[in-house]
């Protein structure tokens, strides 16, 4: 079964990128455009205080006809943030954001922000794992990857 773990070593961006609940909302949804991703995790003395995404922008931003330049992020913040320890199963991660409709879960170890999961990276890494299993049962049915193998040799000198 995968882990948080699993998915933060594959992840490309390392680095968390974060924003303080004081930042303008301009600020952070720059930084949001600039690196692709989709929310930025609000911190305050290093301690996770909110969590910032696209769709908080555009609910409380653009539907309330608020100006971003003029606006603090701890206006439009989700808060409280639910978030996972990197041993938290996949499927776990998966059923809380589908409960509580959020795309992305900050990772902490320790009490540190380690990394950010969305529910893109866990939906690809459940795709991961169900296509190495299908191949593991594939090549285990078919007497694994060398009879595999040898039954592909067997049947192209059978043509030629």
């Amino acid at each position: 079964m995968g882990t948080v773990k699993r998915i933060l070593a594959r992840k490309a961006q390392r680095a968390v990128l974060t924003t303080t609940p004081h930042t303008l909302v301009y600020d952070a949804i720059a930084v949001i455009a600039e690196h692709g991703v989709g929310a930025l995790v609000v911190t305050e003395e290093d301690e996770v205080v909110g969590i910032v995404t696209e769709r908080d922008y555009l609910r409380e931003v653009v539907l309330k006809d608020r100006s971003s330049r003029a606006t603090p992020v701890e206006t439009i913040m989700s808060r409280p943030v639910v978030t996972v320890d990197p041993n938290e199963t996949i499927d776990r991660c998966m059923e809380l954001m589908t409960s509580h409709r959020f795309r992305h879960l900050p990772v902490l170890e320790d009490g540190e922000l380690v990394g950010v999961i969305s529910i893109g990276d866990c939906v690809k890494q459940q795709v991961r794992e169900h296509t190495a299993e299908i191949h593991f049962l594939h090549d285990y049915i078919n007497g694994g990857p060398t009879v595999v193998r040898e039954r592909a040799a067997e049947r192209a000198s059978q043509r030629g």
